[in-house]
């Protein structure tokens, strides 16, 4: 009985670990190629197994593609009691991820959501249900949902071309600056201060 539970062990270690290659794998292939031209075969080549071990593990293309690029946002944790502390940990949060690993979902899915309609579908939901949801609901303002959904264009906009697009002068900027000038600007979209009273004095 030992000897078995043992075996039964190793093979969900190594279930696991084949898993998860596949999964890396097909987050560099969809980086690459995109949804469309991206295929079980060659994902299935990229991670060095049989093209039915990937559709053992994770069914089809498009299951294969909602895992690869699922991530999820932890705005509870990220936020603070104070506005400007808020924001710089989602911007903090948002840009060390990118930087972490130019492959993560979040930019496999923005990648892939310029040439596929499935791609782009499945990043508005996900946008909607894990940002600006939760974000909204921490924006003291009677136009909390707009706030927060323009908070995470621009957020995505900053890290696509930083990390993308690699456009100069924000790929070779310190990660300071950026957030010296950034955080002043967010705080006022999600911390309105005063509310209708504040917009009805600049009147």
């Amino acid at each position: 009985m030992t000897g078995s539970a043992d075996g039964g062990e190793r093979g969900e270690r190594k279930g696991e670990r084949t898993r998860r290659r596949i999964l890396e794998s097909a987050r560099r292939k969809f980086a690459e190629c995109g949804y469309e031209r991206a295929t079980i075969r060659a994902i299935a080549a990229e991670a060095g197994v049989d093209k039915s071990s990937v559709i053992q593990y994770f069914g089809s293309k498009g299951d294969l593609f909602r895992e690869a690029v699922h991530w999820d946002i932890p705005i509870a944790e990220l936020t603070a009691d104070d506005p400007a502390q808020t924001v710089e940990n989602y911007l903090r949060a948002m840009l060390g991820a990118w930087a972490a690993d130019p492959d993560s979902p979040m930019a496999v899915l923005l990648r892939a959501s310029m040439t596929s309609e499935q791609a782009a579908e499945l990043l508005r939901g996900h946008i909607t249900a894990r940002a600006v949801e939760p974000m909204a609901a921490v924006v003291d303002s009677p136009d909390a949902r707009l706030r927060a959904a323009l908070s995470g264009a621009m957020m995505m906009g900053v890290a696509a071309q930083r990390y993308l697009l690699r456009m100069p002068d924000l790929a070779t900027a310190d990660l300071e600056d950026i957030l010296r000038i950034l955080v002043p600007v967010f705080r006022d979209v999600i911390a309105p201060e005063g509310g209708d009273d504040s917009r009805s004095r600049t009147r």
